[in-house]
Formats: C-alpha cells, sequence, structure tokens
C-alpha cells in the first residue's frame, strides 16, 4: 500500500511539472529572467504534497484526472510564489530553500518579487482558463473563489503577517494555532476542499468531514516542521537546522517543549484519522498521506 501511494506521488509530481513545462513553451517570452526564475521556483525540489493531496481525495470521490490536473497546477503556483515571498530579505530572509539557494539569491530581489507575483496570477489564469469537466466547469467559480480565499487576506498572507508581528514576541499557544492554521492549514484546507468540489458524488457531510480532517493535517504538518527545526540537521531539511529558534519565532516546540509538541502532533493525527473514518468511501491512500506527514523527516 506504501508503494501505492509513492507511486501516485511520482506521477502526481511527473504530471505537474510536464504540465508547467508546457505552460512555459507557450510563453512569449519562454526565455526571459522571468520565465527563468518562475521555472526555477517551481522546479525547486518540492515533493508535491498538495497535488497528491488534492489527487487523492478526487480519486476517492470518482473525480476526473485532468480536472485534478488543473487544480494541482494552480494550487502549485501559489504554494511556490508563497515560498519565493517566505524567502525574502524582509520575510523571513533565508538563503537556502530545498538545499538549493532561494530565488533572490540565485537572480536576485526585483526578480524574485516578480516572479512570486506572477506564480500567483498564473495560479488563477489557469483555474479560470484551462478546460475542465463539465461537472467541474460549473464549479470553476467556487475553485477560484477557494484559492483566493485560502491565499489571500483569510489565508495565508493573514498568517504570514502575524508571524512576522509574532516574532520576538511571546504568543499563546491558541494564538500560535490559529496563526498556523492561516499560515500552513489554509492552503491544505483548500487542496482537499477543492479536490471535493470537482466531485459530482461530494455531499455537504463529505466535505465537512474532509475540511475537519484537512484542519488537523494542516496543523500537525506544521507541528512536525517545528519538531524537525530541533531534532533534524541542515543537510536533510535542506535549510539551516534551527532557523526558527535562532530568529526568534514563536513554535510548537518552544511554546509546549519538545515532548509536549510530539504529543500534540499525535493528537492531530488521531483527530484527522477520526475524520476520514466519518467517511463511507475507502480512505486508505488519505490514512497513509496522514500517517507520512506525521512521520517525514524533511
Amino acid at each position: 500500500m506504501q508503494e501505492d501511494l509513492l507511486a501516485l506521488q511520482t506521477l502526481t509530481k511527473a504530471r505537474v511539472e510536464t504540465a508547467f513545462a508546457n505552460y512555459i513553451r507557450v510563453q512569449a517570452y519562454p526565455d526571459s529572467q522571468l520565465l527563468q526564475a518562475m521555472r526555477y521556483a517551481l522546479f525547486n525540489g518540492g515533493k508535491r504534497m498538495r497535488p497528491l493531496l488534492i489527487m487523492l481525495v478526487a480519486n476517492m470521490l470518482g473525480g476526473d484526472q485532468d480536472d485534478v490536473d488543473t487544480v494541482a497546477l494552480a494550487v502549485e503556483c501559489i504554494h511556490a510564489y508563497s515560498l519565493v515571498h517566505d524567502d525574502l530579505p524582509a520575510m523571513d530572509d533565508d538563503a537556502l530553500r530545498r538545499g538549493k539557494p532561494t530565488c533572490h539569491i540565485e537572480f536576485d530581489e526585483a526578480t524574485a518579487i516578480l516572479a512570486g507575483d506572477a506564480l500567483q496570477t498564473l495560479a488563477f489564469e489557469i483555474l479560470a482558463n484551462h478546460a475542465l469537466s463539465d461537472f467541474a466547469n460549473s464549479k470553476r467559480i467556487a475553485l477560484i473563489s477557494e484559492l483566493a480565499k485560502a491565499s489571500g487576506a483569510n489565508g495565508m498572507c493573514q498568517g504570514q503577517s502575524l508571524d512576522l508581528i509574532a516574532t520576538n514576541e511571546d504568543i499563546s499557544i491558541d494564538a500560535l494555532n490559529h496563526l498556523h492554521s492561516l499560515k500552513t492549514g489554509a492552503l491544505l484546507t483548500a487542496c482537499v476542499r477543492m479536490g471535493a468540489l470537482i466531485c459530482s458524488q461530494t455531499s455537504a457531510d463529505d466535505l465537512a468531514n474532509l475540511t475537519s480532517f484537512a484542519n488537523h493535517i494542516g496543523l500537525a504538518f506544521q507541528i512536525q516542521d517545528d519538531i524537525l527545526d530541533v531534532i533534524s540537521d541542515t543537510e536533510t531539511l535542506g535549510k539551516p537546522q534551527g532557523s526558527d529558534q535562532s530568529n526568534n519565532k514563536n513554535t510548537f516546540v518552544s511554546k509546549l517543549g519538545l515532548e509536549g509538541a510530539q504529543t500534540q502532533l499525535k493528537a492531530h493525527h488521531q483527530e484527522a484519522l477520526h475524520a476520514l473514518d466519518t467517511l463511507p468511501y475507502n480512505t486508505a491512500h488519505l490514512k497513509l498521506f496522514t500517517d507520512y506527514m506525521v512521520t517525514r523527516t524533511f
């Protein structure tokens, strides 16, 4: 079963990267510095976990693979843009991302900003214009709205703002949960919801239970990130180990201690699995995905 999940991850990664390569080829200025920076950001070693999550939800609900590809590419453009901007000197000021120079180091700060802007707008161009099946096409506005909410002032951008404000400050664990439900969790939740929205058999109860599942894996993902920042090493992480502590960031480890963070991680893991148990479908692959999210080493 684990091999099936890895095969699906490899397939998802290949389809997303082929789709983006095809997009680059038809642009007016495919060899421009801007397009090179966009390509660099999107092909910078990502595991494509968000596209995989979309695929797993849609596969469970009988979705169309071409619809999955369209939604996955849009989401991955948003994810790549957010990383480019998060790494900027005005934000987290990181020089490494996945073991490679960050976009503003590889190119320059202005180009990185523009590449992030272009990737963000490309996500909505894809959702607005790419062909979808008849049912998914009827959900096009809902898909655009879902991604916009997750990535803007009600999602990632708000979370990043709260994170910057909280740096060098002592915030409560509730505030930290809220921060990361926006900064990290919102896009993961959008992946699950968008994967469900393109499937005709999805009921209101299904969507509610999948949203609960997504909320828990979003926080679990961040808690594991915080744990790895303490227990892992720079080579494995692909970024400086201990960077959160050195930057005076609030983390689940700094608030709860390592053991407390691990306990919280297990609690969200179990809640996510419980949410999947409420669904009348074969959730085996989603359960494997959930297990991977809380045991990954980078």
